[in-house]
């Protein structure tokens, strides 16, 4: 059990210009020690050690009264850390008499800002600054509900309870107008900040433990055989719109995100054990390596333009002029869905690999998922049709 010990000291060496002496408080707690000095000054001949009071002298009611009162707060200050329950050091008993926040007393949005300043320091390395601006935007989001639900500037990460999840969910829904998948963002990269204070020792257990985020599982939009083909089949007079043609089919038979479809390089093409072609990968989102077999289809597209840059696999097109086209695309192709380059790799996994009975582990490797479960929460409803439809085939086999 934490005991607190409380003595007054005299500097009797050291007096000022009137021959008064500072009045020192040491506090001990678990044998360390803190020294401060009280602002008092008295005639040192006047102190009585044992007693610890100054002696009846001119200002003797004045000094003690003072001292009382410093020995009063350092003992409110003292059980106020003992109630909270966390464990505390001499210098948070100092801290708390002198109304500053202690270690285990920190603010929320003061706790943000530490991860920030820990997180920024890994950009390039393994933090994205586009990452990085997310973590800034959410702190904004989480300053501004603090505000509105509070009152204030911040809160003590103590205070900290479970309902203030679904609080600050109400508040990106209603006054932020945020759609679910983007709140669950907001939220996830506030608990990154909460365990982080766990490993500080800010908090002693997470607040959120039992806190469930509402899932969004997105409709998987990807283009059929026929319509995989009906783009194939389609030449366009237009060199650039002919271009971003081929390199949204190289996707589709590739599964590349458009970053990496950009920055492929000539070197990334390479002969494996199977003495076949194949893309060496470096995923950007997950910073995983793998590696992608090439089709047929996909070494065509990478032959025809195999002039048009010495370094890169295809010559740069910006990503917003990419989509552009691509709706140009669409339109005269007739194809209905919003074509954009991330439904190539949609059209990879589910048109090209698991309508082919590709196993969802494979896929998972060669979308360069960091887990299958991605794969699984993505694409699940895309091996259940695949299922149907062969348990149709088999039951017409039967019939």
């Amino acid at each position: 059990m934490n005991k607190i010990k409380l003595l007054f000291l005299i500097v009797s060496s050291r007096r000022n210009k009137l021959h008064r002496s500072s009045v020192k408080c040491r506090i001990t707690l678990n044998s360390k020690r803190k020294e401060f000095s009280t602002g008092l000054f008295i005639n040192p001949d006047c102190w009585n050690a044992k007693k610890q009071k100054v002696e009846p002298s001119e200002d003797s009611t004045y000094v003690n009264q003072q001292l009382s009162l410093v020995k009063n707060n350092l003992y409110q200050a003292f059980l106020f850390l003992q109630v909270s329950g966390e464990s505390f050091t001499v210098e948070d008993v100092y801290s708390r008499y002198k109304g500053e926040t202690t270690t285990n007393e920190k603010q929320v949005l003061e706790t943000y800002r530490e991860y920030l300043a820990r997180i920024e320091r890994l950009i390039g390395k393994d933090l994205q600054l586009v990452t990085y601006k997310k973590y800034q935007e959410s702190y904004k989001h989480l300053a501004d509900f603090i505000k509105w639900k509070h009152k204030r500037q911040d809160i003590q990460i103590k205070s900290l309870k479970e309902a203030f999840l679904d609080d600050y969910s109400y508040f990106l829904k209603t006054e932020k107008n945020m759609a679910q998948s983007t709140l669950n963002k907001a939220i996830q990269r506030f608990r990154k900040v909460v365990n982080y204070a766990i490993s500080a020792d800010y908090l002693s257990k997470d607040p959120f433990l039992l806190f469930k985020y509402k899932t969004v599982r997105k409709e998987v939009i990807f283009l059929t055989v026929d319509e995989l083909q009906k783009l194939e089949n389609h030449h366009f007079q237009i060199a650039r719109i002919e271009k971003v043609k081929d390199l949204f089919i190289f996707c589709c038979y590739t599964g590349l995100a458009y970053k990496e479809m950009a920055l492929l390089k000539k070197e990334d093409v390479v002969i494996e054990f199977d003495d076949n072609l194949w893309l060496k990968i470096h995923r950007s989102k997950t910073k995983k390596a793998y590696k992608i077999p090439l089709l047929p289809k996909a070494l065509e597209i990478i032959d025809n333009y195999k002039d048009e840059d010495e370094v890169l696999v295809f010559k740069n097109i910006s990503n917003q002029r990419f989509n552009g086209y691509l709706k140009e695309i669409a339109d005269v192709v007739g194809i209905t869905k919003k074509l954009t380059h991330h439904m190539a790799r949609k059209t990879f996994a589910s048109t090209v690999l698991l309508y082919n009975n590709v196993p969802m582990e494979i896929v998972s490797a060669l979308l360069g998922h960091s887990s299958i479960r991605t794969t699984e929460a993505s694409y699940g409803k895309i091996v259940q049709r695949s299922i149907s439809k062969e348990i149709n085939r088999i039951k017409n086999i039967n019939q």
